[in-house]
């Protein structure tokens, strides 16, 4: 059995961008289709209420997963609750607990 010496192993810094492809494109449509959802229940589609209602639960979500995932991809707090427009310790007290 062969061991590595972490010394002798060299560090590769973890790549904190990724190419984005197509982000504003993708949320652009999502707004959209959001819009939609809201015109067809004030048109009278009072079951699609609750519906439209639980997509602020997935996007709260899906926020949260985001969130996770960019800390573990090594952003700070301060560097998403600057994205945001909040304060770091803002970031932190909302998401930490997801982490």
């Amino acid at each position: 059995m062969s061991t590595v010496k972490a010394s002798l192993t060299p560090s590769v810094p973890r790549q904190k961008r990724r190419e984005v492809v197509e982000n504003d494109q993708f949320a652009a449509f999502t707004r959209r289709i959001i819009r939609a959802h809201g015109r067809r229940v004030a048109t009278g589609d009072v079951e699609a209420l609750r519906d439209l209602v639980a997509l602020s639960a997935d996007l709260d979500r899906a926020i949260g997963e985001a969130v996770v995932g960019l800390r573990a991809f090594g952003y700070s707090w301060a560097e998403i609750g600057s994205r945001l427009g909040i304060s770091r310790q803002a970031a932190q007290q909302r998401w930490a607990d997801r982490s």
